[in-house]
Parts: structure tokens; sequence; C-alpha cells
């Protein structure tokens, strides 16, 4: 039986639609920023941009349950592991297992051991390697990257390659990818600057993964398990 939520279908006075892709991140949007921006203490500040608050560790829960979740997609297909497919899922859970990894650098901010040269060196003076000033340059870049890529690229262009989230998905990250790019411009441009509300967008992306590994980790459209 699959686990994967039916599309929503919006009854309208002109009819009633349904959309080809989850529309979760557009009401999301909508409740940040139509009804989360005007509390008050903080909380809006607090969710987007506070420094290991809960949306950093929601991110973490999320990468991390989708990592497992690949994980065991792997197993399930460990017979099929040199096909394109196998590759395919191989990519994505060390992709999810380093992201993962470094939202929480590396679980430092557990158990406090770290890397003292990787310190040294990193803005936030943690053991990750997204802080350091070599790499950080470049994150909105790779963010509006992996953005296009699961959004868009991977479904239009290799559709038959069930790691990459199905069109479905679209939304949890083409909204990532359009809000660093307009951040971007905005600093070139050298116009008026948008807010930086990064940790609230990238959730985003966090739980569209976990979503898309969730669907083929318990979908009737995995295979059984191999036998041994």
């Amino acid at each position: 039986m699959t686990v994967e939520r039916q599309l929503r279908t919006f009854h309208t006075p002109w009819g009633s639609f349904t959309p080809a892709v989850d529309t979760a991140p557009l009401i999301y949007m909508l409740v940040l920023y139509g009804l989360v921006y005007f509390l008050p203490f903080g909380v809006f500040e607090a969710w987007t941009t506070g420094e290991d608050g809960p949306v950093e560790w929601l991110q973490f829960a999320a990468y991390a349950g989708a990592c497992v979740c690949s994980l065991r997609v792997l197993w399930l297909r460990r017979r099929q592991w040199r096909s394109l497919q196998g590759v395919a899922w191989l990519l994505l859970t060390l992709f999810l297992f380093y992201v993962a990894a470094e939202e929480i650098s590396w679980g430092e901010r557990i158990h406090g051991w770290g890397v003292e040269v990787l310190r040294n060196i990193n803005a936030q003076k943690e053991t990750n390697i997204h802080n350091l000033p070599a790499v950080q340059n470049y994150l909105h870049v790779s963010f509006i990257a992996a953005g296009l890529f699961f959004g868009y690229a991977g479904w239009r262009w290799m559709p038959h390659i069930e790691a990459w989230p199905a069109r479905r998905y679209s939304l949890y990250f083409l909204i990532v990818a359009l809000f660093y790019t307009y951040f971007d411009l905005s600093w070139i441009s050298h116009a008026e600057r948008i807010r930086n509300d990064q940790e609230g967008i990238e959730l985003l992306m966090a739980v569209g993964l976990f979503l898309h590994t969730r669907h083929w980790a318990f979908s009737a459209a995995s295979p059984p398990p191999a036998a041994d």
C-alpha cells in the first residue's frame, strides 16, 4: 500500500481543479508570511534565521529520515546495485547523509567534539565544511543548482531515474532556487536587499526529499526484499 498522499483537489465557484504538483509548499509560504511574520516576540526571526534553532533541527530530522528511507530502498534493491537505478540511489543516499551531518556539524552540536583545524578556519567556529570561507561563497549557488535539478531537470530529462524526485514535488525545490536567485540578484544589482529568511525556506527542500524517499521506501512500487 502506498503512503504517498493524493494530490489535493481545489473546489472553487468556477469549478474544481487538481494541480499536477503538491501545493503544500505554497500553503506553507502563505502561512509563513501571512501569519507567522506578524507574530510578536521575534517568532518569525527565530523560525527563519535562528542559529541552532527549531528549523535547523527539523531540517536535520528530514534529511536524516530521507537518508534512512533511501538506505531502505538500496537494501530492497541490493540485487540491482550495479544498475543505473542503484547508482542513482547510492548517490542520493550519500548526498542526504552528507547534508544531514553538515546540519549538526557532524554531531559536534550534540557531543561537543570537533576538529580543531576546521574550527579555526570556520566562519562559525564549528566542525563543518559548508561554513569554510572557500565553500561558503558558493552555498547559494549550490542551493540554486540543487533546487533546479530536483525541481525540474531530474524528472524532466531523466524521468526513468526513480531516485530523482517526481514532478509532484517540484515546488519543494523550485521555491528554494527562486528565493536564492532573487536574494543574490538583489545583492549583485545593489538594489534593496530582500530578507535573508534562509532557514525557513531551506526547510522545504529537506521536507521534499523526505517525502520523495519515504514514498519509494514504503510504496507498493518498491520491489519486495530480495531472497538471501
